[in-house]
């Protein structure tokens, strides 16, 4: 049984989705739960690209320790410094390193010729091979590269150093068949990649990631590269949750496994989807709410018999669990506390003390507290962690069937200015939003909004995901209260608060 490592680019390549912005709370909330999983490898962002990326890389190395933390870098030594600079507190510090292979990316964009592109890349593992004892090598867009120019720039970065070599579908292009017949070139060709790793990294362009990933592995490659819920740039990644349980479920035809831990991947599923606001659709495998659930009654009957004959994964393969009431009024902090700790929640005494707070608010107003009614608390309090410009300080909205809606808003920001505004709307949410731009006094266009519940019943937590476009930058936000109307607000205001932390990070970029 071969054994395949997993590389995991949630906080890298899944943060490039549009609209996601995660904070330095959420990354290591992120990178905490990838270690519960199990993960061999964690990719925690771009050291280069800005201070806010250099610390989260270099907190994320400082926290975990049953995974490698690796930073991305193009061809450049300052590149390559700024990775070792946040990595090399870390158990097992690695840097992953690019440059582009197929015509058109030297041509266009590159403007370079093969011969300096191969002398490129050699240089920087040459000079990366002076700190990290593992260095991995990715050829980009390696799918539309011409196979003989991949033999020969590979061969040459593995004799200067590279210890695995990563050959993605940048743009989702090739089928399987195609992939699988890259690497089983490579391998033909290449003398020394007996030297090195084969890794895969695929993007669903056209809905072939995670089968091209499977293809990769049916041709020697040990190592798997993608994301949680396969989110990411466009189209998104391979979802790493859909590869891991393939291999499980039909180890009789990959003869492979992982070594992730496939009960925390509902936990990780869910915990990925709220801090990034990218809701999982019902209809996905393996963490999809309808993934276990038969509509037909053909289906019904024969689960019932025999789960086998519609059920080829067991919800508790995963972690599905059924949704039951955990804690109540008159639970104390210290039964509060001892959950956290058994549900694998890490958090400082004073992180707890604020949410218990949050949780008896919640259960004087909740006949029933679940597990779920707990993860959004905790992602609510998430949000409050970082110091916000603008702070909710009232809201009052006036609705009637034969009334123009009005929203009467304060706002207290970070200089110490109260601001009261009101406005309306053809409706209560859109009162709300034009006196929330009036308030911040800056063009605001909403992208997106979508509401959920948290679990069932009347009294049930309302869910709000926004995303906004303020100042040319596309942001999401989250909110989560009793009220939608509050709810509404606070996710409106989340995203406008990461607005200002990125252009504030923008004005204090590293030089590269």
């Amino acid at each position: 049984m071969r054994k395949i490592n997993i590389f995991d680019t949630t906080l890298r390549d899944g943060e490039q989705s549009a609209g996601v912005n995660l904070n330095l709370h959420e990354k290591l909330e992120i990178a905490r739960q990838l270690e519960r999983l199990n993960v061999d490898i964690i990719e925690a962002g771009f050291p280069a690209a800005s201070k806010g990326d250099f610390e989260s890389v270099k907190q994320v190395a400082a926290i975990i320790k049953n995974a490698s933390v690796v930073g991305l870098a193009r061809s450049k030594q300052s590149d390559i410094d700024a990775v070792w600079e946040a990595v090399k507190g870390g158990v097992s510090p690695r840097l992953h390193t690019f440059i582009a292979t197929s015509p058109i990316h030297m041509q266009y964009k590159l403007k370079q010729t093969p011969e300096q592109v191969i002398e490129t890349a050699v240089a920087s593992v040459k000079y990366a091979s002076k700190f990290f004892p593992t260095i991995q090598w990715s050829a980009e867009d390696a799918c539309r590269s011409d196979f003989d120019f991949l033999v020969k720039i590979i061969t040459q970065v593995i004799d200067a150093g590279a210890t695995v070599i990563n050959l993605p579908d940048t743009v989702g292009y090739v089928n399987p068949k195609e992939y699988g017949e890259m690497f089983a070139y490579i391998q033909e060709h290449v003398p020394n990649i007996h030297r090195a790793a084969l890794s895969a990294h695929c993007h669903d362009d056209l809905g072939m990631a995670v089968s091209n990933s499977l293809a990769a592995i049916e041709n020697g490659v040990t190592q798997i590269e993608g994301t949680i819920n396969g989110i990411g740039e466009r189209a998104g990644n391979a979802s790493l949750e859909e590869v891991a349980v393939a291999l499980h479920t039909r180890q009789d035809y990959y003869q492979a496994n992982t070594r992730l831990k496939l009960n925390e991947i509902k936990r990780t599923s869910d915990l990925v989807s709220k801090l990034t606001g990218m809701v999982i659709p019902p209809n996905k495998a393996v963490v999809g709410k309808n993934a276990f659930a038969h509509e037909s009654g053909i289906h019904q009957d024969g689960v019932l018999k025999e789960k086998t004959t519609y059920e080829i994964i067991s919800p508790d393969l995963v972690g599905v669990k059924s949704n039951s009431m955990v804690l109540g009024k008159h639970s104390g902090r210290h039964a509060f506390r001892t959950h956290l700790v058994e549900q694998g929640y890490q958090l400082e005494d004073s992180d707890v003390n604020r949410l218990f707070e949050l949780f008896k608010e919640l259960a004087d107003k909740k006949k029933e507290i679940t597990e779920e009614d707990i993860s959004a608390l905790l992602v609510e309090q998430q949000l409050t962690n970082d110091e916000d410009y603008y702070v909710l300080s009232a809201l009052q909205v006036q609705y009637g069937t034969n009334q123009i809606p009005t929203a009467t808003i304060t706002l207290t920001n970070t200089d110490g200015q109260t601001i009261q505004e009101a406005a309306t709307g053809a409706g209560s949410v859109e009162a709300l939003y034009n006196t929330l731009e009036r308030c911040i006094a800056t063009a605001i266009v909403l992208d997106d909004y979508r509401i959920q519940s948290v679990g069932a019943g009347r009294d049930a937590l309302a869910q709000v995901y926004v995303k906004i476009t303020m100042d040319g930058i596309v942001s999401s936000g989250r909110g989560t209260a009793q009220d939608v109307l509050e709810a509404s607000a606070k996710a409106y205001l989340n995203a406008v608060n990461r607005v200002v932390n990125i252009k504030n990070s923008q004005q204090e970029k590293v030089s590269i």
